[in-house]
C-alpha cells in the first residue's frame, strides 16, 4: 500500500463514486476501478459495498480512511516543513461558524488571498463542535468557533467579543408570548442554548422549545414572521434591526457574553499556509 493507493481510495470514499473520483483526481476511471480492486485484494477484504448508489464504505473501510486521512495530512505537512521559509502555498481548508463568516472572516481572507495568490483557500461553515472536531480529525486546518475552547488537542486565540442578543418579531415585545414560541437555533446542539435555558430561567421559562432552523437568513426570516425567537450575536443582526424586520431585545449580564475565536491543531508542525493566517489575525487593528 502506497501513499497513491491511499489518495484513490480517499477520493472514492469522499466522492461516493468511482466516475466522480476519477474526474476529481483527474485520473481515467478504469485506473481507479482497478487501484481499488488492487487494495481490496492485497488487504483481503472489502471497503466498499458497491451499489446503483454509488459506494459506500464497509467498517473496514471507515477504519482505513481515518488511518488515510492522517497519513496523507502528515505526507502534506512533510513537503510543507521541507518548504519553509517559501511564500505560502498549497490548500488552506478553514471552518467557520456562519455569525462570523460573513462580518470577520470574509474581510479578512480577501486581504489573506490577495497577499498569496499561490494558496488554494476553502471554507466550511458548521456548529462550533462539528468544526472543533473536524480540526482534531484534520479535516480542517484552523476554524473559527465560539468560546473559549479548552482542548488538549487544539490552540485557540481569541478573536473578538461579541453580544448575544434576543431577536424578536417587530412591535411584539410581550414576553410571556414571545417565549411560548420556539427557539430558532442553527442546530439542536448550538451553542448558545445552555446561556439560553439559563435566561429564560430568570423569566420564569422552565423548558426550552428549540427548533433548528438552517441559515442565519432563514432565522431572521424564521422571527420576522412570528415563528419564534432567537439568540443571535448582535453584529449578525444589526442590518436586519436597521431595515425594520427585527427587534433587538438587549440581555442582562452575565447572559450576553459571547466570545470568538479561531482554533487550529495544537502540537503539530503548521504548514506555511496557515502560519500566514495566524500571524495576519494576531495583528493588532
Amino acid at each position: 500500500m502506497d501513499a497513491g493507493d491511499l489518495k484513490i481510495f480517499q477520493a472514492v470514499a469522499r466522492e461516493g463514486s468511482i466516475s466522480k473520483a476519477a474526474t476529481a483526481l483527474n485520473y481515467v476511471q478504469s485506473n481507479v476501478t482497478t487501484r481499488i480492486k488492487q487494495l481490496e485484494a492485497r488487504l483481503q477484504v472489502p471497503l466498499f459495498h458497491r451499489s446503483n448508489r454509488g459506494m459506500l464504505l464497509t467498517p473496514a473501510g471507515e477504519n482505513l480512511l481515518g488511518y488515510a486521512d492522517r497519513i496523507l495530512e502528515l505526507l502534506s505537512e512533510a513537503e510543507q516543513a521541507a518548504q519553509d521559509g517559501s511564500p505560502p502555498a498549497g490548500n488552506l481548508r478553514i471552518g467557520s461558524i456562519e455569525t462570523a463568516a460573513s462580518r470577520f472572516l470574509t474581510p479578512l481572507m480577501a486581504e489573506y488571498c490577495a497577499s498569496y495568490p499561490k494558496v488554494q483557500y476553502s471554507l466550511v461553515t458548521g456548529g462550533t463542535h462539528e468544526l472543533n472536531q473536524k480540526v482534531i480529525e484534520h479535516e480542517l486546518h484552523g476554524a473559527l468557533v465560539y468560546g473559549p475552547v479548552d482542548h488538549a488537542k487544539l490552540n485557540y486565540m481569541k478573536m473578538y467579543d461579541d453580544e448575544l442578543v434576543l431577536i424578536v418579531k417587530p412591535g411584539e415585545h410581550d414576553m410571556s408570548v414571545l417565549f411560548s414560541r420556539p427557539m430558532l437555533f442553527f442546530e439542536v446542539g448550538c451553542t448558545h442554548r445552555t446561556q439560553a435555558e439559563e435566561f429564560l430561567k430568570t423569566q420564569g421559562v422552565r423548558s426550552l422549545n428549540v427548533m433548528e432552523y438552517g441559515t442565519l437568513g432563514t432565522i431572521i426570516d424564521g422571527v420576522t414572521a412570528g415563528l419564534g425567537v432567537s439568540l443571535l450575536p448582535r453584529s449578525s443582526v444589526a442590518q436586519a434591526a436597521a431595515r425594520g424586520e427585527v427587534d433587538i431585545v438587549s440581555l442582562p449580564d452575565p447572559y450576553s457574553r459571547l466570545e470568538v475565536g479561531f482554533v487550529y491543531a495544537h502540537g503539530e508542525h503548521i504548514s506555511n499556509a496557515l502560519r500566514a493566517l495566524v500571524e495576519i489575525m494576531t495583528v493588532p487593528e
